[in-house]
């Protein structure tokens, strides 16, 4: 695992936990707007991760 990989993984991570911060301190509209960047951010880390299998049997 690369260092990009890491830089998603741990945004990934801070944005749940930060969503979950916001669920149970009350402010569930903002949780949940946060809490849908997961997916997005894991979703951006295979594509990165797909260009460069891409790029690699060029």
């Amino acid at each position: 695992m690369d260092k990009k990989d890491k830089t998603f993984l741990i945004c990934a991570f801070a944005s749940m936990v930060v969503s979950i911060v916001l669920w149970f301190s009350g402010h569930r509209e903002y949780g949940q707007y946060v809490g849908i960047w997961v997916p997005s951010i894991l979703g951006l880390l295979a594509i990165q991760k797909l260009a460069v299998i891409q790029n690699s049997i060029k």
